[in-house]
């Protein structure tokens, strides 16, 4: 009788979780439909009303109003990350489940990293003038214009970096900073191997390990070991030629933005109190379904039976950190690598080119 129940329980609360996804599926939607009326303050943006790269559109929209905490800037330069495609997409599937949307988006915006001119601010704001430029983060930066709350993820652009440059930092440099120094909690002399050195999270965590004090290893193609090495890289391994994870040499901190290795093949070259920093939410070649959610769970299983730390990061943006990169890119110890610069009309090009996965640095958008 016992059985019977707990049988007839488990198919209950299976058929019912069905009947939920079934209706969650089909009344998923976004606000598309509503937006029939020609907007009266027009602007430019990218769009996007359904998941995949073909469905991403150059339209008008209303252009935002700041409130009482926010800056209306006008953006110059945006820059793409694995982040946007991972929304274009609607991938590792589970993303969807988990509130981004199960049919459509939820949010029909694109882009976070921006660099412009404030144009109007806030009655609240006191740290940001109309004429100030500004670089950061916020949601919907592909494109005229954005309102990024003042005491977030915006700080003041240098005057020698250009909108292009400081339109690269928001994700990857905060990425590899924090990455470096709250994860891998890097000292100087210690040891640092960077997996993926010549992308866009990798060629900032190469200059800002350097910065402090380590002895650099990076990993790269044969056509950027010239530019790892530039940025002050002390070794650089040509992972076409040879595998960093069959070699002698023991690290104190792996940076992995290429999880082409097993956990057990970085350990085997992690010391026995390194730490293994998995950084951003995979690749395009990663499970379509649950992407590095598997790794991440395997090392969230490990790292309690073992001396060496492991887990995985995001970056926490904000405006702290954002005035550590800028102060550091004013005094030339931190430049921005660029490998491409599109237009805004081109951004679905611009995110598929980043989604080969072989773009050296950072690939940006110019707003006119």
């Amino acid at each position: 009788m016992i059985k019977r129940i707990l049988k007839w329980t488990v198919s209950l609360i299976l058929l019912a979780l069905l009947i939920w996804f079934e209706i969650a599926y089909w009344t998923s939607t976004n606000d598309c439909d509503r937006k029939a009326a020609a907007p009266s303050n027009p602007m430019k943006a990218i769009v996007y009303c359904d998941y995949g790269l073909k469905n991403l559109k150059l339209e008008n929209i209303e252009k935002p109003t700041p409130n009482d905490d926010q800056l209306l800037v006008r953006v110059r330069a945006a820059s793409v990350n694995p982040y946007d495609w991972h929304f274009v997409e609607g991938t590792p599937k589970i993303m969807r489940a988990m509130g981004v949307g199960l049919r459509k988006p939820k949010d029909t915006r694109l882009g976070v990293d921006f660099a412009g001119t404030v144009e109007a601010i806030g009655k609240n704001v006191t740290q940001f003038k109309p004429g100030d430029e500004v670089f950061g983060g916020r949601g919907g930066a592909f494109a005229e214009y954005v309102c990024p709350r003042a005491n977030r993820a915006v700080a003041l652009k240098p005057a020698n970096v250009t909108f292009e440059q400081a339109a690269s930092v928001n994700i990857a440099g905060i990425t590899a900073l924090q990455a470096i120094r709250d994860k891998g909690k890097v000292q100087a002399g210690q040891k640092v191997l960077i997996n993926g050195a010549s992308g866009g999270v990798g060629t900032f965590a190469v200059q800002l390990a350097k910065s402090f004090g380590a002895d650099v290893t990076g990993v790269c193609s044969t056509r950027n070991v010239d530019l790892v090495k530039s940025l002050g890289a002390d070794h650089v391994i040509d992972y076409t030629k040879e595998d960093f994870a069959k070699g002698a040499e023991r690290y104190d901190a792996i940076l992995d933005n290429v999880p082409n290795h097993s956990l057990s093949e970085c350990r085997r070259v992690l010391n026995p109190n390194g730490k293994y920093v998995l950084i951003g939410g995979g690749g395009p070649n990663d499970s379509r379904w649950i992407g590095p959610f598997g790794r991440i769970i395997k090392t969230m299983v490990l790292s309690p039976f073992i001396n060496q730390k492991m887990g995985m990061m995001m970056a926490d943006a904000n405006h702290d950190d954002l005035t550590i990169l800028a102060d550091m890119m004013q005094s030339g110890k931190l430049k921005p690598v660029i490998d491409r610069t599109y237009k805004l009309s081109e951004v679905p090009a611009a995110i598929a080119y980043l989604e080969e996965g072989h773009a050296r640095g950072k690939v940006i958008i110019t707003v006119e």
